[in-house]
């Protein structure tokens, strides 16, 4: 330029200055490699606005700078990124005018532009005049390329850090001379071409162009006839086309803009119908865009002397809607363009600040503020609605920030009160309402371990302490519930038979079916039933086991430890607490319901301590004759009579369904004599009528399985399910009843199963094989004596004495 300007200035001087700080071309980098403090260039909106799209999910968000925007709309996006909200500023060549930031690179991508008439490549001093906003002061600035823009050429690199460019050879002119004596001399002195060789007649503009489209309308022509309204038409011919539209759509403007004035103003009412319809701050980016340029020409009108009749109302009115929409495309530029979520967060992690995090009750954790995800126990689940590119940093940001929340929150767990624990049916440990771990198979079925459920950035201290107190919880629930097993387990009086049962029952968790463990009851003695019996084991007709331990919630925890040492995908659920029978569903794990404290019997299960009670009264009953079930019966077992007869085939009863007239007496009326009138009868006065009514019942015989063969006999002594229960209950056990209705066994009669049968508890009933003998129902003689009696041996001795 000093070529031409000292051509054209006399007298003219210069003063140099160098620049303190270096510029260097740094080459191609991805947009996602843009260092912080960078600014991308583009030379569309569109261009511009994919970029701040992807720098927006890969780096937080991006100050957007174009010259369509407003100046309040420029500003707020410039002081943006010169207060850190964010570190990166996607603008057009805008920034290479007037605009002196903190940019550390400069990134082009691309090197060519439209300049309104055509694409064409950009100058070397262009891209300088861009790149130079890069490095301030003394701080040192890099420029390069990035997207689909191609490298430099190695001489315009050269041009740009020598800062050595080619002399400007022209200069744009126009003449200031204008002739307002016609419309065609106006136009022919705006046309005149200059007389400098350093000058050049530039392309057309904009008013100029309005101008000539102005002019050949007959009505412009017939009302601009002296100077006077020449001048006025080239003052409204200058009003800067902000809509862009069409240069038909302006010229339309002008000429309803020129009538007004001609007839003296703007007219109040159209002008506030114009802005009124402008005046609305909802809607997209485009929206508010054109808006905004609409609003600019109601200014650009306003600001014009004698054009508006209030002129200092319709200024602050146009100047009120432009910030107001100014203020809402700033908005919606950063909303759309600005993650402040991971801005800010990466922000803090770059000055490696300590980022402040708080997890409310609901468990949502923000860190600066701003909302990142949920802390489950000693899990962090990131927020949902966070983009891919997103997710690495909110985690960062969130591990970082909740390293000192994770040993706080481990010390509060590890301090707190097992009421605030429990396990769940399917083995997980909670704590509160949040899942802390779960229980995991351990080498005996009741000393399961625990998997802490912590994350792996809390740090080993933290997991090891979780782990801990879970694992403290877990053996408390077990050594609580199940303290009858345990003390069971290390009584050291139990010895042989005894000792081995007891392992038996301890590994089974308190529930044993009978049938299963028929020769180790026969093995014992009763003194080591005694001494089983103090530790609550009571030996019950169908099952054997702990009473204390099937209350509802030592059953759920039993369940929980069979079906994890069973390695159960799922694991099945305990029954509702209260319930007598439950339905005997085909499908569940085998063992089910014994260990849920239920004997399956037909299509439901029955509760086994309300199946002893029931064992009890059936024996009693004479099973042979048949016997008829009684109201005790029914309601041990909650049951209508047809549940009940279902039951009762399930424990091996045969039922035969019958009907018989049920009697009942009814008051009625006595009889009237002919000719008599009828007159109420009082309660005291009605007779009674014998009135009948059918009613089903069931009558009940022992129906035992039938034999197998011998070769497929079990063993001796051993019971089948579904055997026959024995006359007089167990009667082995001794017969005093101390286990809630256990009576002795009576002496093993093989595999023929003996039968209840009515007559004195422990009586002997006759073989099925001794057909010469007859029956009484008398009670035996009291001089036999029951050879499994404890104290038969000395009996026998005595009477051989005597």
């Amino acid at each position: 330029m000093r070529g031409a300007i000292a051509a054209l200035v006399p007298k003219v001087q210069f003063a140099r200055r160098e620049r303190f700080s270096t510029l260097t071309y740094s080459g191609s980098k991805k947009i996602s490699r843009m260092p912080a403090r960078s600014a991308i260039v583009g030379f569309s909106v569109e261009n511009v606005y994919a970029i701040a799209e992807l720098i927006r999910r890969q780096k937080g968000g991006a100050a957007v700078v174009m010259g369509a925007l407003s100046p309040r709309t420029r500003n707020a996006q410039v002081a943006m990124y010169q207060n850190g909200d964010v570190d990166y500023l996607v603008a057009t060549d805008a920034i290479g005018m007037g605009l002196n930031l903190d940019i550390g690179h400069v990134g082009f991508s691309a090197t060519a532009k439209f300049d309104g008439w055509r694409m064409r490549n950009l100058f070397p001093h262009e891209l300088a005049q861009i790149a130079g906003r890069a490095g301030r002061h003394m701080a040192p600035g890099t420029f390069g390329v990035t997207g689909e823009a191609p490298p430099l050429a190695p001489e315009v690199v050269d041009s740009i850090e020598n800062h050595r460019f080619s002399p400007i050879q022209r200069l744009n002119w126009r003449s200031s001379a204008l002739d307002f004596g016609t419309l065609d001399r106006l136009i022919a002195s705006l046309e005149v071409a200059p007389q400098d060789e350093w000058l050049m007649r530039g392309r057309e503009a904009d008013d100029l162009r309005a101008l000539k489209t102005l002019a050949d309308l007959p009505a412009i022509r017939d009302r601009a006839r002296h100077a006077r309204d020449l001048k006025l038409l080239w003052d409204v011919c200058r009003i800067p086309d902000f809509q862009g539209i069409s240069s038909q759509e302006h010229a339309n403007l002008l000429q309803r803009i020129f009538g007004f004035l001609q007839d003296g103003h703007v007219p109040d009412d159209w002008l506030a119908a114009q802005i009124r319809r402008i005046d609305r701050t909802e809607g997209d980016i485009d929206a508010l865009s054109k808006r905004l340029a609409y609003i600019r020409t109601w200014t650009y009108v306003a600001q014009r002397s004698g054009w508006v009749a209030d002129e200092s109302h319709w200024r602050g009115e146009t100047r009120a809607v432009e910030d107001r929409l100014s203020d809402a495309l700033h908005c919606a530029l950063t909303q759309r363009f600005v993650d402040r979520r991971t801005s800010v967060l990466l922000r803090r992690l770059k000055q490696k600040e300590g980022l402040v995090a708080e997890v409310n009750d609901k468990g949502e954790v923000t860190v600066e503020g701003e909302f990142v995800g949920r802390l489950e126990g000693f899990r962090f689940r990131q927020d949902g609605s966070a983009t891919p590119d997103q997710a690495k940093t909110l985690n960062q940001a969130a591990y970082e920030a909740l390293r000192p929340e994770f040993h706080l929150r481990a010390d509060r767990f590890y301090n707190a009160p097992d009421t605030e624990l429990d396990f769940t049916e399917q083995g997980g440990l909670m704590w509160g309402s949040s899942a802390i771990g779960k229980l995991v198979k351990g080498a005996d079925v009741m000393k399961p371990q625990v998997e802490a459920f912590v994350d792996e950035e809390a740090g080993f201290d933290v997991a090891e302490k979780v782990r801990r107190r879970l694992q403290h919880f877990i053996d408390r629930k077990v050594a609580t519930l199940f303290e009858p097993l345990l003390n069971l387990q290390r009584d050291e009086l139990l010895t042989g038979l005894a000792r081995g049962f007891a392992f038996r029952l301890v590994e089974a968790l308190g529930v044993l079916p009978r049938e299963g463990v028929a020769d180790e009851v026969k093995a014992l003695d009763q003194d080591m039933r005694g001494l089983l019996r103090k530790h609550g084991v009571r030996f019950g007709q169908y099952t054997i086991f702990q009473p204390l331990v099937l209350k509802p919630a030592p059953t759920r925890l039993r369940l929980v430890l069979w079906s994890l040492f069973e390695g159960l995908d799922e694991f099945p659920e305990s029954p509702p607490p209260g319930l007598v029978t439950v339905p005997n569903l085909p499908d569940v794990p085998k063992g089910y319901y014994t260990l849920s404290g239920y004997h399956p019997a037909g299509a439901r299960a029955i509760r086994i301590d309300m199946l002893e009670r029931l064992a009890d009264i059936l024996r009693t009953m004479d099973s042979r004759a048949g016997f008829e079930a009684n109201p005790d019966m029914l309601s041990i077992t909650g049951m209508t009579l047809e549940q009940f007869a279902d039951l009762m085939a399930g424990l091996g009863y045969k039922g035969e369904r019958g009907d018989r007239e049920k009697v009942r007496a009814e008051p009625v009326a006595q009889p009237v004599e002919e000719g008599k009138t009828v007159n109420p009868i009082t309660e005291e006065e009605a007779a009674l009528q014998t009135v009948t009514e059918n009613e089903v019942f069931y009558t009940f015989t022992w129906a035992p399985r039938p034999r197998a063969p011998r070769g497929d006999r079990p063993e001796r002594g051993k019971r089948t399910g579904g055997g026959a229960p024995r006359a007089g209950g167990d009667k082995r056990d001794g017969g005093d009843k101390r286990d809630g209705g256990e009576k002795r066994d009576f002496k093993p009669r093989g595999d023929r199963g003996g039968k209840p049968h009515k007559g004195k508890p422990g009586g002997k009933g006759k073989r099925d094989d001794q057909d010469g003998r007859t029956f009484e129902s008398r009670p035996p003689k009291k001089d036999r004596i029951d050879p499994d009696n404890p104290f038969a041996a000395a009996l026998m001795g005595l009477r051989d004495k005597i």
